[in-house]
């Protein structure tokens, strides 16, 4: 008999995407019907945002979901929540489920705060009995006493994040789904909310937590399981799990993401990617020279809205800055088929000495990521230059350090 608490076999979901719209003028539209050519507009291509995935997961557990963005963390969470029904595999769940999917659903804009709590708690599936017994906690969490007979609408947007997640958070579930929660709200919410995330844990819980906050999956988890293109590709203790998502940053480990990458893409294919600094390339970098990364990347099919980008993560892999190739543009884009290159230059005295994570990916505007999940590069900088000369063994605590201009004189 199988106890696992959520078990999953051979999941996989598939999207339809629309072909791209070819317009002609209305003369040619004319001639081809007559001429008995008009024809059925073509259909689009097949993208699997999940596909073949397995695991299960014991009651108890509180396993991490990470990859980045595209490859199907918050798909894998809506199947499992029901929200949508998967084209293959199966997923079955022991126990009542509680989710987190998208923080407010279910709050109504004209009623008050108390009324949201107990359509809010509707929705995610408690009972008025029980959303009574739970209310004066929850409205302490949101903090929100003064204000919970005033409609939504009237609210802050941290207010709003606070109360949803209070919801969510006190379901009395033996599993509970959460997507990127920390995403919203400030820093002392998000310290809240990781807190209680953890409290469910420790209560015996089964908790399946997406997120981007490495340091968050580190700390709440003990497992993790990391998506890569719609696959699972690596199941097991949280820090082997993330440390392989954060590794292959050398110049081999460079070679093996592309030619890991999928070649069938009809948009977009990775050719390479190198990190240069002084004409050489290195990924081993001083602070006070500028650094480049060179982009080598082949289209395959004029797209509007074709990107690339890249981001610049700390070694818990939370975004500090992103960059795309077009965005001194005045208007979209559209390569034509063929082979470019991208070059972005980091300035001098940006980065401090630490380790730091460049992500390249390319996307097609507000439809998908192409090409896969991209290509991760590992950079680490080392100290160089006259900044703190006097106080050579102070450490560098902040995440970035660029170069301030300041000028000191008697007042």
């Amino acid at each position: 008999m199988n106890d696992a608490a959520i078990t999953v076999n051979g999941l996989g979901k598939r999207y339809r995407l629309a072909a791209p719209a070819r317009y002609g003028s209305l003369r040619d539209s004319l001639a081809a019907l007559a001429r008995g050519a008009w024809r059925r507009p073509t259909a689009g291509e097949d993208f699997w945002a999940l596909r073949e995935v397995s695991f299960s997961i014991a009651p108890g557990e509180v396993v991490g979901v990470i990859g980045r963005n595209g490859s199907g963390k918050s798909t894998l969470l809506k199947l499992l929540a029901r929200i949508t029904q998967p084209t293959t595999g199966e997923a079955r769940i022991r126990g009542r489920v509680g989710s987190l999917l998208e923080v407010g659903s279910g709050f109504h804009p004209e009623l008050s705060g108390r009324e949201n709590v107990y359509l809010g708690g509707a929705v995610l599936g408690m009972r008025r009995a029980e959303i009574t017994r739970r209310f004066a906690e929850i409205v302490a969490f949101a903090e929100v006493e003064r204000f919970i007979d005033t409609p939504v609408k009237h609210y802050s947007s941290g207010m709003y994040m606070r109360l949803a997640f209070a919801v969510a958070a006190h379901l009395d579930t033996e599993i509970l789904l959460i997507d990127e929660a920390l995403a919203v709200g400030d820093a002392e919410f998000q310290k809240r909310c990781l807190g209680r995330m953890g409290e469910l844990g420790r209560a015996g819980r089964t908790v399946l937590f997406v997120s981007h906050q490495l340091g968050a999956v580190r700390s709440l988890c003990t497992r993790a399981l990391l998506l890569e293109a719609g696959a699972l590709r690596q199941d097991g203790p949280v820090e082997a799990v993330t440390a392989a998502y954060l590794g292959g940053g050398d110049a081999a480990g460079v070679a093996e993401q592309i030619a890991r990458a999928p070649a069938d893409d009809p948009v977009f294919r990775w050719l390479a990617l190198a990190v240069e600094q002084a004409g050489q390339p290195t990924t081993a970098v001083f602070a006070d020279q500028p650094v480049r990364i060179v982009l080598d990347y082949e289209v395959r099919e004029r797209i509007h809205g074709l990107r690339v980008f890249i981001d610049l993560l700390d070694e818990n892999h939370e975004l500090l800055v992103r960059t795309f190739h077009d965005e001194h543009q005045d208007a979209a884009a559209a390569p034509a088929p063929g082979r470019w290159r991208s070059v972005a230059e980091l300035p001098a005295r940006l980065l401090a000495p630490r380790a730091y994570w460049l992500q390249v990916q390319a996307t097609i505007h507000d439809v998908r990521a192409v090409a896969g999940p991209g290509i991760t590069v590992r950079l680490d900088v080392q100290r160089a230059g006259g900044v703190n000369r006097a106080y050579p063994e102070e450490p560098i605590r902040a995440r970035l350090q660029p170069l301030v201009a300041w000028r000191t004189e008697a007042a």
